[in-house]
């Protein structure tokens, strides 16, 4: 499989960024694995990431809905105020473990790639991989 350039992992649950981060580490998805806490670092980090990359070496992020402080859908908003061949190089995947029917109404107006449930597995990481990237990984 071709790698991402990188994946950043945002959740206030460091334990949920470190389990993320050792499967995806596992399956050898990207060349670089970053994780935020929060909307702001996370955001910060971002800005750094899209200046480096492209379409053709994507950044994925993968981004919890509910965080304090900023959370996911204001991540998402301010996303979209970068300049639009940054916006061209991120694939954003929200994901939660619990959703209202209000924030899945608002999730389906932002521009992401899609909404996968908690937790991350093997097999949702290849369906993600699959769509957006047209990449896979044999699953064993």
């Amino acid at each position: 499989m071709i790698k991402l350039s990188s994946v950043l992992l945002v959740d206030d649950d460091q334990l949920t960024n470190d389990l993320n981060q050792r499967l995806l580490q596992e399956l050898g998805v990207a060349d670089q694995y970053l994780s935020a806490n929060d909307g702001e670092q996370a955001f910060a980090a971002l800005e750094e990431l899209a200046l480096e990359a492209n379409p053709t070496s994507p950044v994925l992020v993968l981004l919890d809905v509910k965080m304090p402080g900023m959370d996911g859908m204001a991540f998402v908003e301010a996303y979209q105020r970068l300049p639009p061949a940054q916006q061209q190089a991120v694939v954003i995947v929200m994901h939660t473990a619990y959703m209202s029917s209000h924030d899945l109404g608002r999730i389906e107006s932002l521009p992401i790639a899609g909404l996968v449930s908690k937790p991350l597995t093997k097999e949702k990481l290849d369906t993600i991989l699959k769509l957006h990237f047209q990449r896979r990984f044999p699953l064993t």
